[in-house]
């Protein structure tokens, strides 16, 4: 049949047919099965694994996603039916491309990093919003710590006042006293006439006498 593979890489191949004349009005199969053995496999069409269905209008295709130094077995029939050993072709496929290998490499980089990014956002938000409400706490409770102090120095002052009114009046009135002690002395002597009975009499603790010349009243 005169297939041909060509532009061998790790991961893909090319394979060329003639043009084959049933087909005009259908459609080629191109089949391919991996790990080839011809002493273990057989050409039947239960055997291949991948099959890959080409329109007749076209006499080549690029099977991909092939895997590196790996012998496949490839082959080109009409429709669905089962191919002969005259279009089969066995080819052996290279070790994985640098350009595939540097891309692969980049994108597990890349992976890598972005995964790297997203939970480190994540610890940083979760430390953000942490810090914020401990803040928050803190504040409300030195807010209250406050009110507590300005009402407890209130009611003190309160407190305070109400027992400083009572001691300026009991000043007042031992001032008062202690300006006049004689006087309410000599009054109740005044009024008592057994005391003016006794002109030498002491009257006080100043030990001072009482005039002799003052006069009891008449006792009615």
């Amino acid at each position: 049949m005169g297939i041909t593979i060509q532009n061998i890489t790790g991961n893909t191949a090319m394979v060329i047919w003639p043009r084959m004349a049933g087909c005009a009005d259908s459609f080629y199969s191109v089949m391919y099965h991996p790990n080839w053995n011809s002493v273990l496999s057989s050409y039947s069409r239960k055997s291949f694994q991948k099959e890959e269905r080409v329109p007749a209008s076209r006499s080549s295709f690029v099977v991909e996603n092939l895997t590196p130094l790996t012998t496949y077995l490839l082959c080109v029939t009409c429709q669905s039916a089962s191919p002969s050993s005259d279009q089969c072709r066995v080819f052996n496929t290279l070790e994985r491309d640098p350009a595939s290998a540097s891309t692969t490499k980049k994108e597990l980089a890349l992976g890598i990093w972005l995964a790297s990014s997203l939970l480190l956002l994540i610890i940083a938000a979760v430390l953000l919003y942490g810090c914020l409400h401990l803040l928050c706490r803190t504040r409300r409770e030195r807010s209250r710590a406050r009110a507590g102090a300005s009402r407890q120095e209130a009611r003190t002052k309160g407190l305070a006042h109400g027992l400083e009114e009572p001691s300026g009046e009991s000043q007042v009135l031992q001032d008062s006293e202690e300006r006049q002690p004689d006087g309410i002395q000599l009054a109740t002597i005044i009024e008592n006439p057994a005391a003016c009975r006794e002109p030498g009499q002491l009257v006080s603790s100043s030990r001072e006498r009482v005039p002799a010349a003052r006069q009891c009243p008449a006792v009615s």
